[in-house]
């Protein structure tokens, strides 16, 4: 099944030309065979993320939003409050499992991330930090196989249908 994702970089200092992780994301996106529907870069701003967020969440063409970027501890570093402020549901256990991912690559400085995921009008948002190898843990080690629709005993695809229900 093909995944329809949106990219969101939330950077300061990167355009499109060198937003580095992104370009790893693009590809990655590519290589498992979804859809890139939407890409765009935003300042740390949380009233853009939220505004950028809240248009592609209200897409029935967009499945999945990704961001990269803005997932540290700096004063400038707020998307994941962005996140929380559309939240319907936090994902705990996509935060907790990347920091476990990388702690095998980074060692213990995977505790200065914030990486995090939550629903949100029956989308998945899926927050990553803004360096190469980070996005690439989360893909390689999370998301390639939680997007696949043969992926078992579960994955994220099967409950597409259903995150919608009250």
């Amino acid at each position: 099944m093909i995944v329809n994702i949106a990219l969101l970089t939330v950077t300061d200092t990167r355009t499109i030309d060198n937003d580095k992780s992104g370009a790893i994301l693009v590809d990655k996106i590519k290589e498992a065979n979804h859809n890139l529907v939407d890409r765009k870069i935003c300042k740390d701003n949380k009233e853009d993320i939220v505004l950028i967020l809240k248009e592609w969440i209200n897409k029935n063409e967009i499945d999945v939003v990704i961001t990269t970027g803005g997932t540290g501890l700096t004063g400038r570093d707020i998307t994941p409050e962005a996140l929380d402020e559309i939240a319907d549901k936090h994902i705990p256990g996509f935060g907790e499992l990347f920091r476990t991912i990388s702690l095998k690559t980074v060692g213990t400085s995977s505790i200065q991330s914030r990486a995090c995921a939550v629903l949100s009008n029956g989308k998945y948002i899926f927050a990553l930090p803004g360096s190469s190898g980070g996005v690439t843990d989360a893909w390689n080690g999370i998301l390639r196989n939680q997007l696949d629709i043969n992926n078992k005993p579960c994955n994220f695809v099967e409950l597409f249908p259903r995150l919608k229900e009250k």
